[in-house]
């Protein structure tokens, strides 16, 4: 347990924000090569592959090296039974575990294990790191099983929601301010829309058991050309998270049904929802070694990008996902072991 304290205070210490992860993937690179020679390495950009060699079923640790920009954090400390710090549970805890299995895996452990250390996943989806890995090293898609660590508040977490952006347009017509009647004004024409956007209410989704909550959400608004003009146009970003149920062209459907009163919709991104995998063998494993349940994952993560390539995976590292992009970030310490001892015990065929 103190050694992995040690790695994350070293790790979160290491400055790491989105672009800027050549210094941290060098890190985990030259440790690598000096506490564990037998791992072959691929290094795509900034992002590391790690591999232990053996003819075992693969499985696959994912996690992404970098942090959203720094609010002000200091350096890694601990408070009470916490470590705090910029990236502490998203999600440099999960890299401290990764390092830690890939270096303490043994010949005789029964499953061959790679490392995925990668770049840009806090950026857009379009220039996330792991998809020119799994591009360049193909092999890694014939993977029996994936594990993201991820936070996950002390459970495993199942698939994901997927989300979309669309920009939402209403029309008017300009005019003087002073006879607003010769104009339409297009701010005030989208109230009654975005009143009901506003009592919108999460859509629970049933999942075997598992609750995901599909919400639609206004978060950008834009609209006004000056204080005595009547606005000719008002357009808003509607984020939708949708269930693990729908698929990407299902989702736009539900974001055109609930978008009817405006002008125009144009939908600007998307990500797939991840498969939930739930009654996979080494699911059932982790489940009795770490004595931990399963629950929904509500934000979008890889899991959907490995699931896309034919991999069954699940969310399950330390850290609280409350945490995650907060000024004050910090997770619980006693999650490094949870999540380090569960795995290792599945991974070595000891649990």
């Amino acid at each position: 347990m103190n050694d992995l304290v040690t790695t994350l205070t070293r790790l979160i210490d290491i400055p790491s924000v989105t672009g800027d992860e050549a210094r941290i993937c060098d890190f985990v690179a030259e440790r690598l090569s000096s506490n564990a020679p037998r791992l072959s390495q691929y290094r795509v950009g900034n992002s590391l592959v790690a591999a232990t060699p053996g003819d075992g079923p693969l499985v696959l640790l994912a996690g992404h090296l970098d942090t959203v920009p720094s609010q002000g954090q200091p350096a890694a400390y601990i408070q009470g039974e916490r470590m705090y710090g910029l990236g502490a549970s998203d999600m440099k805890g999960g890299v401290a575990v990764m390092l830690h299995l890939l270096e303490d895996a043994a010949p005789s452990w029964p499953y061959r294990l790679a490392g995925i250390f990668y770049e840009a996943e806090e950026g857009p989806f379009v220039d996330n790191g792991l998809e020119p890995v799994l591009n360049e090293c193909e092999w890694l898609t014939s993977a029996s099983f994936g594990v993201l660590l991820e936070p996950s508040d002390g459970e495993i977490q199942a698939g994901c929601n997927g989300t979309m952006n669309a920009r939402v347009t209403f029309s008017g017509k300009s005019s003087h301010s002073a006879r607003p009647w010769w104009g339409e004004n297009a701010i005030s024409k989208a109230g009654a829309w975005l009143s009901q956007m506003h009592d919108r209410q999460p859509a629970p989704v049933d999942l075997g058991g598992l609750v995901y909550k599909e919400v639609m959400s206004v978060t950008l608004a834009e609209g006004g050309l000056a204080a005595n003009i009547i606005p000719p146009t008002f357009a808003v970003n509607l984020n939708y998270r949708f269930g693990p149920h729908r698929s990407i062209a299902e989702a736009e459907e539900e974001v055109r049904k609930a978008c009817e009163a405006a002008d125009h919709v144009e939908i600007v991104d998307a990500a797939p929802s991840g498969e939930v995998v739930t009654d996979h063998p080494l699911v059932a494993e982790l489940v009795s070694s770490a004595a931990v349940g399963i629950g929904p994952k509500q934000g979008w993560t890889d899991v959907a990008r490995i699931a896309a390539r034919g991999v069954p995976a699940i969310n399950f590292g330390p850290g609280d996902t409350s945490e995650a992009h907060t000024a004050n970030e910090s997770m619980p310490l006693d999650h490094l072991g949870l999540v380090y001892d569960g795995l290792k015990k599945v991974l070595s065929g000891s649990s």
